[in-house]
């Protein structure tokens, strides 16, 4: 493994612009790359503070000097989302690109809860020189294969396309528009990098995180390319037959037409639909409409089933030798620093509760399309519910699958010092029975005694542990079991009740980020004991808050709230801190920053309170304690394919036994003395949800 200090006098900032017939949103940068006509058309870069040279590859100008410095293991090298430059230098060279010898202005930018693209970052840091806005249309021009009407025995065929490459020669002046644009990529990205690094402190611990990451995305996962076929072969032939069904009992040519089925569903039923989307459907079939109409609205449902596309995304990304590659993103959630999923999205994957799961695989493998009809209602919900099994380890291998119970429900009870919370982990209790028992004051076992008790200590649990209300409870469902308002009111009552240090939390944690934005320069700390103003008084320090240290090495700290020129920094346990851009309170004081809108994905301004603060801070405290056992793990010499939430899934020797993986994980974190991390699993030749 190659190590660099990353105090280096020198960097090297570089940015490629490249071609590949292969799609890279698509298909996936390893794709891409291995495509046999991908190709680096040019190379800007430029060393510290010195003018951006521009190497037009293309026009076969010499590389020399530029892989001559690449090649220097003392010189960091500077990209924006390196993963692109390491892939695509390891193809140009023949030469592997280690983790160990970059930096990210990308990850720079996720750190401080900025915009992850040059052009976001560029823009929300008010940047004077800014990427070009015609860069799309450059890359679109030189970079992606276009379709041209193709001659067929000299004649032009209207009906016949290919795809080719536009050269620079075939625009000369736009070629060198794409050189300056090339040019001030680099230019841009230093800009951001020289920023935001100085006020970017990056441990050596989560600098692991990264390059362990860097090689679980290289590594990638076998996927069962036979299975994923076949499934696609079933739900086509499945999505005919249903159509042809709908428009027997419809009468209509189209019924896949939503102003068709409307009008329909309004004559016939009486049924008056704005939308058909999957809530409006199932809505639809709660009223109890006749058979005929019910089988059209299960057929549409059944229709509208979108996991199994995920089928044609792995094929899509699976590169040469069957695997797929970078499907996870590291810090791709800015305000907590979790992963972010890739390609199949894998945090989203339908769980399966097939009974005889490896016997349905086989059938649908096998293409036994009348069988799987026979037995199970829906063939869409018997796919997508394989999905999972579409993963699968090498012959004669396994897959090691770990993963830790109700992570963020341990890690709230132990910040906030919930003592019966950490009781009831520590021996092995249920946590829904044990939450709806503190709620009502009765005993309640999963299946026992007040049995029916557990779904809405489920809901409480899922629903209000960060300052949710009735409205978190009707997100859980809770006005799907029938509970009225009210009762959701008193559940919420009761749960909080219950769980007084939790409520607690989230005021202690407020205040303390309140506090620090009515005095820039200070530190203000949530201890995990009761809090006390004045001790925290005698810590402060508008040096950096070096009078906590001695609590977070005892574990006696949730968090330590600053807020310097940029942002207010929340420093948690391991030492990481999470970012809220140009923090600030309002005219009626709340807390407002900058950040990435849910809904349009703009930077803009948000709102946030005690309870969000705490649900950002128990999330990142959850992730470092996964990046932890990953990087453990890496180390210990597992292979890592993925991981999934709580969950890490590692490719091994047909003898490993899953229980040794999970002791690797399960053990103490020196930053959280005390927290209890159990973690179970499983070993099995393709991934499934146990």
């Amino acid at each position: 493994m190659t190590t660099i200090s990353m105090v280096s006098c020198k960097r090297l900032f570089v940015d490629l612009e490249t071609y590949s017939g292969v799609d890279l949103q698509d298909c996936g940068l390893y794709k891409y790359v291995e495509s046999p006509d991908f190709r680096v058309l040019l190379v800007a870069w430029a060393i510290d503070d010195a003018e951006v040279q521009v190497i037009d590859v293309e026009k076969g100008e010499p590389l020399t000097a530029f892989l001559r410095t690449l090649q220097d293991a003392n010189i960091v090298k500077v990209a924006h989302n390196c993963a692109f430059e390491r892939a695509c230098l390891q193809k140009l060279t023949g030469r592997y690109q280690p983790p160990e010898e970059w930096e990210d202005t990308m990850h720079l930018a996720a750190m401080n809860g900025l915009p992850l693209t040059l052009e976001g970052v560029g823009a929300a840091l008010g940047l004077p020189q800014q990427k070009l806005k015609e860069g799309k249309q450059l890359i679109t021009f030189f970079c992606k294969p276009h379709t041209v009407l193709a001659t067929i025995d000299g004649q032009m065929s209207w009906k016949t396309t290919a795809s080719v490459r536009r050269l620079p020669s075939d625009a000369l002046e736009k070629w060198e528009r794409f050189k300056y644009y090339n040019k001030v990529d680099v230019e841009v990205e230093r800009t951001v990098y020289r920023r935001l690094a100085p006020s970017t402190q990056i441990s050596d611990a989560e600098r692991a995180v990264f390059y362990a990451d860097a090689r679980i995305n290289e590594r990638g996962v076998l996927v069962d390319e036979t299975l994923a076929l076949a499934a696609l072969s079933m739900q086509n032939r499945f999505e005919v037959a249903a159509r042809e069904e709908m428009a027997k009992r419809t009468g209509l040519a189209n019924p896949n037409s939503v102003p068709q089925l409307s009008e329909w569903l309004r004559k016939t039923a009486g049924l008056r639909v704005t939308k058909l989307d999957k809530a409006a459907v199932a809505a639809l079939r709660e009223k109890k409409p006749d058979a005929n109409t019910d089988r059209v609205l299960e057929l549409r449902q059944q229709l509208g089933k979108t996991s199994t596309k995920k089928y044609t995304v792995m094929l899509r990304a699976a590169c040469a030798d069957h695997r797929v590659r970078g499907i996870t993103q590291y810090y791709g959630a800015g305000r907590t620093g979790r992963w972010a999923g890739r390609l199949v999205q894998m945090q989203n994957l339908p769980q399966n509760h097939l009974d005889r799961i490896e016997d349905v695989r086989q059938l649908v493998r096998d293409g036994d399309y009348d069988t799987v009809s026979m037995i199970y209602d829906s063939i869409p919900d018997t796919l997508s519910q394989l999905v999972r099994t579409a993963f699968i380890a090498p012959e004669g291998k396994t897959l090691l699958v770990a993963d830790y119970s109700a992570i963020e429900a341990r890690v709230i009870a132990y910040l906030a010092c919930e003592q019966w919370r950490l009781d009831a982990f520590a021996a092995g209790k249920d946590i829904y029975c044990q939450s709806a028992s503190q709620m009502f004051h009765v005993p309640v076992e999963k299946h026992g005694q007040n049995a029916h008790l557990r779904q809405k200590g489920k809901i409480a649990e899922l629903a209000c542990g960060y300052g949710g209300g009735v409205a978190a409870l009707k997100a859980f469902g809770a006005d799907k079991m029938g509970l009225t308002e009210t009762e959701m009111k008193e559940i919420v009552d009761q749960w909080r009740a219950a769980s007084p240090m939790i409520p607690k939390l989230w005021r202690r944690v407020e205040d303390a980020a309140v506090r620090a934005l009515e005095n820039p320069g200070k530190t203000y700390g949530v201890q995990r004991k009761r809090y006390d103003p004045a001790r925290a008084a005698e810590n402060e320090n508008a040096t950096g808050g070096s009078g906590y240290s001695a609590l977070f090495n005892a574990g006696g700290i949730v968090c330590v709230f600053r807020r310097d020129k940029d942002a207010l920094r929340c420093t948690l346990p391991s030492g990481r801190k999470l970012s809220y851009w140009g923090a600030r309170l309002d005219s009626g004081g709340q807390i407002v920053f900058k950040g990435i809108g849910t809904e349009n994905k703009n930077f803009i301004d948000l709102k946030t309170w005690g309870g969000k603060l705490v649900e950002n801070v128990v999330q990142a405290f959850a992730r470092d304690c996964l990046a932890t056992a990953i990087v453990r793990l890496d180390a210990a010499g597992y292979d890592i394919c993925f991981h999934v939430h709580d969950e890490i899934i590692a490719e091994a020797p047909a003898d490993a036994r899953w229980e040794d993986m999970a002791a690797v994980m399960s053990r103490p974190i020196d930053w959280a003395p005390g927290l209890l991390l159990p973690a179970d699993g499983y070993s099995t030749v393709f991934y499934k949800k146990e």
